[in-house]
């Protein structure tokens, strides 16, 4: 059993209550108190061997405050929670060396495992990076972009290879900038290169630079996007287009961390990363022979997955509120939403993300004569974005279907057990829909779902449905 000693800084007494209860069931003693004072009058009257801090305390900053804490006590591991789950926390959280950030709420057993694992000797260095929270290239507090900037913290101090997925929209250069300007190579530039939009006969000079007389047309010689990109990152947008003769030359350039440029003898020593991304599946662009494996597995290193819009719907709000900024500091009206029309977005299937959103609110803002944007005049814009008959009639679309699902079902000889069989109806369509939503991915829908896969897996077999038909 631990006997390790715990002190916990949290101004919730609930909260803290839970998490005292659940540390001392693992063998730790906790001590709590409410405030940075009595944190630091604790600290300097006892020895504890790890901190735990809430960062929104009632009289001050939790994180702001930990300078004192390392100052005094600069082996002592801290984990940070906070209900303030924006990628600045996260960062802030990894500028102070900490060992982990969990945003609120999050599993207790996964906070038990994590202190186990920050009570074990660790070398943990601080990075020096910092943006205002208005500068921070990613908005939303949802609990999937958690999860995409905690991972993003723990990328900023290493050189590692980042392979970004997601649809198209979802913000996958947002990713790959807030990496490259949070981190260590921020002095550096950032490159950033679409390889579906370049001619595949110009691919290689495009990246890998040319000299004069190459090929047709190098009349002068000229560097290409790795050279560019010394000392900073280098962002292959779309690399899943990218044709095979240009793959085996990366793939080498990777390997061995040099490039020669098209035509030339010289080797140039690269100083750059490599964040890629796409929108492919690239298990399926392996198995059809249109991508290396080898590369894939050489830029995969450690991937990071953004979610469609419509998964993090309650990112909405914040999103619209913060294109309406932007769209100020370029020179349109100031706008707002009514609650009215921010209901309408949030309802909204985007189909292309967040780009989409933010198409739909420039336009609104160009468009729209009311200071404050109505329910009536989005509901315009979307249907000119989808067609009119289909925006404005999918909810009484749905609405009709499942009305005639259930006359139809009252209509039966059979009137007994009508929930049952009204499930089935819409259990199996649904089921369907979500496996080819997740290119037969069991273990992604029973996430999305919110099931256990064991019970996903059941009502496959039950329906008939099978998940390889889905990838």
């Amino acid at each position: 059993m631990a006997n390790e000693k715990i002190i916990l800084v949290e101004d919730d007494l609930s909260v803290s209550h839970v998490i005292i209860t659940a540390l001392r069931a693992d063998g730790y003693e906790v001590e709590s108190c409410k405030s940075i004072a009595e944190r630091d009058a604790l600290m300097a009257s006892s020895s504890y061997d790890l901190l735990l801090t809430d960062v929104g305390l009632g009289e001050g900053d939790g994180i702001s405050s930990l300078d004192t804490v390392k100052a005094s006590h600069p082996d002592i591991p801290i984990i940070i929670i906070s209900a303030q789950n924006t990628l600045n926390t996260a960062v802030r959280a990894s500028e102070t060396g900490a060992f982990e950030y969990l945003p609120k709420p999050f599993d207790l057993d996964e906070l038990v495992e994590v202190v186990g694992q920050a009570l074990k000797p660790k070398n943990i260095q601080p990075i020096a990076a910092s943006m205002d929270e208005e500068s921070l290239p990613l908005v939303g507090r949802s609990a999937a972009m958690q999860e995409v900037y905690r991972m993003i913290a723990r990328l900023l101090k290493n050189d590692l290879s980042v392979l970004v997925l997601g649809e198209s929209g979802t913000g996958k250069e947002l990713v790959a900038e807030a990496i490259h300007g949070l981190g260590h190579r921020k002095s550096g530039p950032f490159i950033a290169v679409n390889m579906a939009a370049i001619p595949s006969d110009l691919i290689e000079a495009e990246l890998f630079g040319h000299e004069k007389g190459a090929f047709t047309g190098a009349v002068a010689s000229a560097s290409g996007k790795f050279e560019q990109a010394q000392g900073g990152t280098l962002f292959l947008d779309e690399i899943g287009d990218m044709p095979m003769h240009a793959q085996t030359r990366l793939l080498r350039a990777l390997q061995s961390g040099e490039i020669n440029r098209v035509g030339g003898k010289g080797l140039v020593k690269l100083d750059v990363r490599i964040i890629a991304a796409t929108n492919h599946n690239f298990l399926e662009l392996i198995e059809q022979g249109k991508f290396r494996e080898d590369l894939y597995y050489r830029i995969n290193v450690v991937p990071i997955e953004l979610p469609p819009l419509r998964e993090r719907a309650s990112d909405i709000p914040a999103l619209a509120t913060h294109f309406l900024k932007l769209a100020v500091t370029e020179g349109l009206p100031h706008k707002q939403i009514s609650q009215e029309g921010m209901n309408l977005l949030c309802h909204h299937y985007w189909r292309g993300n967040v780009r989409e959103l933010k198409n739909v609110i420039y336009r609104l803002v160009v468009t729209g004569r009311e200071d404050t944007l109505s329910e009536d005049s989005i509901r315009q814009i979307l249907a000119a974005e989808r067609g009119e008959d289909r925006v404005e009639s999918e909810g009484l679309e749905f609405e009709g279907h499942v009305k005639s699902i259930v006359l139809e079902l009252m209509a039966g000889a059979e009137k007994e057990n009508l929930y049952a069989k009204a499930l089935e109806k819409f259990e199996k369509p649904l089921l369907t829909e979500m496996m080819h939503h997740a290119h037969g991915n069991q273990i992604k829908a029973a996430k999305i779902l919110g099931i256990n896969r064991n019970t996903l897996r059941k009502k496959l077999n039950e329906y008939q449905i099978d998940p390889s038909q889905s990838k």
